[in-house]
């Protein structure tokens, strides 16, 4: 068991509302399926955590450090990862529903059937990630960097766009659509 902050970090933990600003809880912290809704994990450095199925919904991690956490299955709900590092990240099958993800690396991060709907991801940089069959529905991609991105079988139903670098490199500014 970890601890960071007066909290007991541990496996399925309940750290609802948690003040961990700027805690490290890198490589050996293990909070598959722990619940952190509306916590403060702003700056934390989360650098291969295990999050498996964890409730973050509401969560503050705007600056943390998750290069290759595994986030896969979880709730990241109107969650804050404003400038987070997501370098290497798994997040196969994660819910970033309304998350704001302005200016976040995500680059070679697995995005797997991921549901970003009407999430903000403008100016993140997705170069290399895999998002297909991602749900991207009503997401803000303006300025974002897709360049190597598979988008294959993803859902790009009304997705803002603007001065986004495509797949191929191109802008998409330059013809009006999208390519694949």
């Amino acid at each position: 068991m970890t601890s960071a902050n007066g909290y007991n970090i541990e496996r399925s933990a309940q750290l609802v509302n948690a003040a961990l600003s700027g805690a490290d809880l890198s490589a050996d912290a293990d909070l598959g399926g722990a619940i952190l809704s509306g916590a403060n994990l702003s700056e934390a450095n989360l650098c291969a955590a295990n999050l498996v199925a964890a409730d973050l919904s509401g969560t503050n991690l705007s600056g943390a450090n998750l290069i290759a956490a595994n986030l896969t299955f979880a709730d990241l709900r109107n969650a804050n990862l404003n400038g987070a590092h997501l370098l290497f990240a798994n997040l196969m099958h994660a819910i970033l529903v309304d998350a704001e993800l302005v200016n976040a690396n995500l680059s070679n991060a697995n995005l797997t059937a991921a549901n970003f709907s009407d999430a903000n991801l403008s100016g993140a940089d997705l170069s290399g990630a895999d998002l297909s069959s991602a749900n991207l529905v009503l997401a803000n991609l303006a300025g974002a960097n897709l360049v190597g991105a598979n988008l294959v079988g993803a859902d790009l139903t009304d997705v803002r766009w603007g001065t986004t670098t495509c797949a191929d490199g191109t802008n998409s500014d330059s013809n009006g659509q999208f390519d694949l």
